[in-house]
């Protein structure tokens, strides 16, 4: 069972990656384009990563606009959230 702890880390670092890649996911949600369970789910896959810690250091190395890492169980769902957005 994951503690509150890890699902709070892991909620942080899809908000991070989300706004690094140019995505609001309060905006998403109320556009209609991101659902509480679609944002759980991204929450979850995220605690399946075996590398936070990289995760955390690009997210602090890298400027908003840049793709997200090859390793981002996320990257689909937040290029599409972006391009979304960007209509």
């Amino acid at each position: 069972m994951l503690s509150n702890l890890t699902l709070k880390r892991h909620a942080d670092l899809v908000d991070r990656m989300a706004t690094a890649q140019g995505v609001d996911l309060e905006e998403s949600m109320m556009a209609g384009h991101l659902t509480p369970g679609e944002l759980g789910d991204a929450v979850l896959a995220c605690t399946g990563c075996a590398a936070p810690e990289a995760c955390e250091h690009w997210l602090a190395a890298h400027d908003a606009g840049e793709s997200a890492p090859g390793y981002c169980r996320n990257t689909e769902l937040l290029v599409d959230l972006a391009a979304r957005l960007a209509r």
